[in-house]
């Protein structure tokens, strides 16, 4: 079954094997619902479960997610003829004064994966640029990630704005420093310290 020749290959990080086999899925009428959520989605969920076991590392989600979103580029055609609706749309950047980008691409690419359409603002993000964001692309959840201390308090100045505009988006904050009290005490709706973790976070978050 091709389906499940996709989700091998996600899981084998067979990026370039992906476009290929999600082509032949669609012209073997599979719905195009069925290949992102069996295809796509799953072999991401099954990996963030072999991460909390400690059974797979940063690497191969990176590698993984990769794979995933060459896997999207194919199907996103598709997707959008058939109108299908996403999980939720979520902003991600990096906050004003921090360069810092890897673990905040690795949550950006696996929520796209997991069905969320995503805006990814980059790095040094100010306050303004997300609530500009998530007004723009009616925003269900806006995610900050900072790597140094000295940034932290940016993430207290976005949430604020977010409030003072009468933006009614979710809000989680993660990276190295932090920790689920300062979550707390800032305001944020969520928080995560890794990527998967981030991805159910999001999931819990929209739903609610």
């Amino acid at each position: 079954m091709v389906v499940r020749r996709i989700f091998d290959a996600v899981l084998a990080f067979k990026k370039d094997e992906l476009p290929s086999l999600i082509r032949q899925a669609l012209d073997e009428g599979v719905p195009v619902e069925r290949v992102l959520r069996e295809g796509l989605i799953a072999p991401l969920d099954e990996l963030g479960e072999r991460f909390s076991r400690g059974d797979a590392f940063v690497p191969e989600l990176l590698m993984a997610a990769r794979a995933v979103k060459a896997g999207l580029e194919e199907l996103r055609p598709a997707l959008a003829e058939a109108d299908t609706a996403p999980r939720g749309r979520v902003v991600i950047g990096t906050v004003q004064g921090d360069l810092h980008d890897i673990g905040k691409n690795l949550v950006a690419m696996m929520l796209e994966g997991a069905g969320f359409r995503v805006v990814n603002l980059g790095v040094d993000v100010r306050p303004e640029a997300f609530v500009q964001a998530a007004r723009e692309s009616h925003a269900d959840l806006v995610c900050m990630s900072a790597l140094l201390t000295t940034t932290m308090p940016n993430m207290e100045a976005t949430i604020r704005a977010l409030r003072e505009q009468g933006l009614s988006c979710r809000t989680m904050v993660g990276g190295a420093p932090v920790t689920p009290r300062f979550a707390a005490r800032v305001g944020a709706d969520g928080y995560s310290d890794d990527a998967p973790g981030a991805v159910l976070m999001a999931r819990r978050l929209v739903e609610a």
